[in-house]
């Protein structure tokens, strides 16, 4: 492809906050109203301190009266996570030894208690189809500017010509056919589908696209540039975001997760969970001919309890690297039921 590509709060975010004492309450708040001056289009960042560890409050910069809630995080991991951690490095490990891998990162939230955990999270990856995400949020905001912009018909009159050759591959457009922009975001995230996706390229609001990245605390993009090197725990904000619903309005927030549910991906995170387990998810490949890359991030529904999981792969054989994301996937199902049936 040619480039890399009025808020309502939710629920959660609300639930998180009252999980928090009265006292670090307090504290985030001075520290806001401190930050009050920061530069629009910037987040304001709030540190408290619970049980000995800060917190991170993040807000959405650049309005006047308002400072919208996105992320609220502690900065430690979560103890109750670190056995899986190690299960997880020593799968990794395993992958490595076998030749599988060259490298793996990872990243997950577990909305029930707000902790996290992350493997190497400082290991940056090329994400492929995962800016496909941002794209559609992108879209999405457009579309609270300009109502009614998703039912816009484009027409696609020929073949576009394209370095990428995806392994994973499913429906695509037609040349001589007309879509409407929700028709093509649906194509561009259900299928992953590359012609759909440079479509949209060409009527996208490049600003608003890189404003996305800069809202929820990103790098700006460069829009010709090849890539995007970007950890597992960043890339999960966009995920993040849309779970929140405090970036996009409720509805469209809504809309962007049933979608991700319909994706038709099947080799990854859905390979090694149960078939009656629900997900919101979205993969991506890269690479060269010398290093492969392989990627998935999902909001997976655990008993009504939501974890957020992101991995990240490089090995030298990308038909291999479906298996590393399945065990990984797997190892989180396991543990996870077992810390929520050990809290009941």
């Amino acid at each position: 492809m040619k480039s890399i590509f009025n808020k309502n709060y939710s629920l959660f975010i609300v639930l998180i906050l009252l999980g928090i004492s009265n006292a670090s309450t307090y504290v985030v708040t001075k520290n806001y109203d401190k930050s009050t001056n920061a530069k629009a289009n910037r987040l304001n960042l709030a540190q408290i301190q619970s049980n000995g560890c800060s917190y991170k409050v993040r807000r959405l910069g650049g309005l006047h009266y308002i400072k919208p809630l996105l992320f609220v995080d502690n900065l430690c991991q979560g103890n109750k996570l670190m056995p899986l951690k190690s299960s997880l490095n020593i799968l990794f490990d395993n992958f490595k030894k076998s030749g599988v891998l060259n490298s793996a990162s990872f990243y997950m939230k577990d909305y029930s208690n707000n902790d996290w955990m992350a493997i190497n999270e400082d290991q940056k990856y090329s994400p492929g189809s995962l800016l496909k995400v941002p794209q559609l949020i992108t879209f999405l905001k457009m579309n609270e500017e300009n109502p009614g912009l998703l039912n816009k018909k484009i027409p696609y009159v020929n073949s576009m010509i394209t370095d990428k050759k995806p392994i994973y591959t499913s429906k695509s457009i037609k040349p001589g056919q007309s879509y409407t922009i929700r028709e093509l975001l649906v194509y561009m995230i259900q299928y992953s589908d590359n012609n759909a996706t440079m479509l949209l390229n060409g009527i996208i609001d490049v600003k608003m696209f890189k404003k996305v990245f800069t809202d929820l605390g990103l790098s700006e993009p460069d829009w010709y540039a090849k890539s995007y090197p970007i950890s597992a725990s960043e890339y999960s904000v966009f995920l993040r975001a849309l779970f929140n619903g405090g970036y996009l309005n409720i509805k469209d927030s809504e809309f962007a997760v049933e979608l991700l549910t319909q994706s038709d991906f099947k080799n990854g995170i859905v390979n090694g969970l149960p078939s009656n387990v629900q997900l919101a998810h979205k993969f991506g490949e890269s690479g060269d001919a010398n290093e492969k890359q392989l990627h998935e991030s999902a909001i997976i529904y655990l008993n009504n309890n939501p974890i957020l999981i992101t991995i990240m792969t490089k090995g030298k054989d990308m038909k291999k690297l479906p298996q590393v994301i399945k065990e990984a996937s797997n190892l989180v199902y396991n543990q996870m039921q077992i810390l929520q049936t050990a809290s009941k």
